[in-house]
């Protein structure tokens, strides 16, 4: 299942904008399998956002309240538009509306751009590593855009570990479309490292991040040295269990965690729950 919405009216009254939120319109959708899709919107000019920072995002209830939770911004802090890549729970309160968005309906995107997963929560170093679980590959896909990334970096990892083949959206995106771009390639040259692995089928690269990194194996195929405080970034955004492991193997090597406050070795993202 992979397709793309067509355009069609928008459906129900004009949701109207308010001091919390931007009213945008949805300008692309893509159901890429049966439990995740992308979609698109208008980006008014006045929301301000560096790659990796999330927004809330959703719709007005019945009761004309607002139904949201937070969404890493998926396209990079230059683009027009809005992007998000988002799961469907059949019984989530939000997502099991979100998902039948159509192009030409109206969604609320939050006006307070926040998050930890931004470059200046990180000290200076040599490679940037982004480790990704499901759809906490989104903030990666912002970053890996941008080009300031490259301007701090020698070298960046993207990692995306999935259950399933089908789950890996955007394995084009990194593997092609980034090296033929117009004006990307010329600044990501072979900067840029992407590193699927996949947990319950066969594939190149089969297993849990945690445990491609304790092996080696992460670094023996990509021919880089282990993790090393003194040189490597890290940031971390995925499910709960996998972060509390991954920042555990952080910590174990004397990796120091980083904000804006303080910036250190690695950034992890936190406000994430599944709707």
């Amino acid at each position: 299942m992979n397709d793309v919405s067509l355009v069609q009216p928008a459906a129900g009254p004009a949701l109207k904008a308010s001091g919390a939120f931007f009213v945008e319109t949805v300008t692309w959708v893509q159901h890429w399998t049966p439990s995740l899709f992308s979609f698109r919107t208008t980006r008014d000019p006045a929301l301000r956002f560096s790659s990796g920072q999330f927004v809330m995002v959703g719709l007005q209830k019945e009761d004309g309240k607002p139904l949201v939770r937070a969404y890493s911004i998926a396209s990079p802090s230059w683009h027009e538009e809005l992007e998000f890549y988002s799961i469907k729970v059949p019984d989530g309160p939000l997502t099991s509306r979100l998902q039948n968005i159509k192009v030409g309906d109206q969604v609320l995107i939050g006006r307070k751009p926040t998050g930890t997963l931004v470059l200046d929560g990180l000290k200076p170093g040599k490679r940037l590593y982004m480790l990704g679980t499901g759809t906490g590959l989104a903030p990666w896909l912002s970053l890996a855009r941008d080009p300031e990334v490259y301007d701090r970096f020698e070298t960046v990892v993207v990692t995306h570990t999935v259950r399933e083949v089908q789950d890996l959206n955007y394995a084009e995106l990194f593997e092609k479309d980034l090296k033929e771009d117009e004006i990307l390639s010329e600044l990501i040259g072979d900067k840029l490292k992407y590193y699927p692995t996949v947990t319950r089928e066969e594939f190149r690269t089969k297993g849990r991040i945690t445990d491609l990194i304790e092996s080696g194996q992460l670094f023996r195929d990509l021919g880089l040295p282990p993790f090393d405080p003194a040189e490597d970034r890290v940031m971390l955004c995925g499910g709960p269990s996998v972060l509390v492991d991954l920042k555990q193997q952080l910590l174990d090597r004397g990796y120091v965690e980083g904000s804006l406050a303080q910036p250190g070795d690695f950034v992890l993202e936190k406000a994430f729950v599944e709707t």
